[in-house]
């Protein structure tokens, strides 16, 4: 969502953190397949459909990645001034969306919002609880299991390391999810088999350097969460900015959205690199491989 093109010196200690840089995980992603989508924030996928968010935009791409919905116009109906939309979820054919005001590296007016997931429209907005300490929305995940929604937050600082808890069907606020060691830069946040993941854009496009994918292991008493480093992204088009992720149960694969051409500092385009003219936006399909 938001690459960035200096370095911290919380990237490499988070990676030293997290196993020097070697996973933990009995899991192999093998590359399988390549998508161009129009949508450069988020994706998600159920019975065969796949949707792709937009940084204002929604689409809905059949079994064979072809466009059969869009929503160019999805803030239609808010009461509050929004203008981005993050990495997105769907669950039961809706989709969940982190939707706020983004603006030169900040975000304000925070929403969990519901959409159709065959007309992309507005169906309702969970009541955004604004003490908790959350200050941007990158990301959004439906967890059936403990029937919790989870929000990511981009801006680095105390903010970045939680994640922020609602109750799926009562859309309370449930508290928030210590991560530890606490990735960086979070660009989005997915549940799949007893695991939470988040994608960070912590590596350096001007030095060639990936992004990572971190697992986080949640405790027993649904508070903190035990990171561990789970992909280094080095087989990518070109180094860029990485975005959503989404698992689909039924095939057996990961998805990770990466943005590449477009140089963007502080959350904004501005220019391109060289070679490029505009941003491409592209889906990797993984094969998920157990290990033995």
């Amino acid at each position: 969502m938001r690459e960035k093109t200096f370095k911290t010196a919380g990237m490499t200690a988070l990676v030293l953190l997290c196993g020097c840089g070697e996973t933990k995980t009995a899991v192999e992603y093998k590359p399988a397949e390549v998508h161009q989508v129009k949508g450069r924030q988020g994706i998600c996928t159920e019975n065969g459909y796949y949707w792709v968010s937009g940084s204002g935009t929604l689409e809905k791409y059949d079994s064979s990645w072809n466009l059969i919905a869009e929503n160019t116009d999805p803030f239609e109906g808010y009461t509050l001034e929004v203008n981005h939309i993050g990495d997105i979820d769907v669950y039961q054919n809706e989709l969940y969306l982190g939707v706020e005001y983004f603006m030169d590296g900040e975000g304000k007016n925070i929403q969990v919002a519901v959409y159709d997931g065959d007309t992309l429209k507005l169906k309702r907005v969970f009541p955004f609880r604004a003490d908790t300490g959350q200050l941007e929305c990158s990301g959004i995940a439906v967890d059936p299991d403990s029937r919790t929604v989870y929000m990511s937050s981009w801006i680095d600082g105390e903010s970045s390391e939680y994640l922020y808890m609602y109750d799926l069907d009562s859309t309370e606020y449930k508290g928030k999810l210590k991560m530890d060691p606490a990735p960086k830069w979070i660009q989005g946040v997915a549940y799949y088999d007893g695991s939470l993941y988040v994608t960070s854009d912590d590596g350096d496009a001007e030095e060639d350097a990936p992004d990572h994918m971190y697992r986080v292991d949640v405790s027993k008493d649904g508070k903190t969460g035990t990171v561990s480093l789970e992909k280094t992204f080095d087989d990518v088009t070109r180094q860029g900015e990485i975005e959503g992720l989404t698992f689909d149960k039924e095939h057996g694969q990961f998805l990770l959205l990466y943005n590449r051409g477009a140089r963007i500092i502080a959350g904004m385009p501005k220019g391109y690199y060289e070679g490029y003219t505009e941003e491409i936006h592209e889906v990797f399909v993984y094969d998920i491989l157990n290990k033995k």
